[in-house]
């Protein structure tokens, strides 16, 4: 009797021990890569684009200069010009530095109100008018 006491002391404690161990490893803290994932969410690309002058004399140069975000250094971005119902892409066009950052000189020859925009890395800037005379 004092055998079957034993073993079935040894059962009751292995179970108890067996619980605890998966008690204790569901309890643990999620795995480092889970909390990895949702510290850093990829950042949406965006453009801000502002002009140096609201008029200006055709054929005169001004500059558009902005920011972006999301968007890698050296990426190109190119001034358009709404013509019509349409967005043309002028002959002006720049890298974007490693801050961010950018600057066009720009020439418009159509007399009148131009809607104008800032377009590149998978963004377009809010649209900016300039009166040429």
């Amino acid at each position: 009797m004092n055998r079957a006491y034993r073993l079935a002391a040894a059962g009751v404690l292995s179970a108890a021990l067996v619980a605890g161990t998966a008690a204790a490893a569901s309890a643990a803290p999620a795995a480092p890569a889970a909390h990895a994932v949702a510290a850093k969410a990829p950042q949406k690309a965006t453009l801000t684009a502002k002009a140096s002058t609201g008029t200006v004399g055709v054929w005169k140069e001004f500059r558009i200069s902005g920011t972006s975000t999301g968007i890698k250094a050296g990426t190109k971005v190119t001034v358009q010009q709404k013509q019509g119902a349409k967005w043309v892409s002028l002959p002006a066009s720049v890298g974007v530095n490693k801050t961010g950052g950018y600057s066009l000189r720009v020439k418009l020859g159509i007399k009148g109100v131009n809607q104008l925009r800032v377009a590149g890395g998978g963004a377009v800037s809010p649209v900016i008018t300039v009166t040429v005379r």
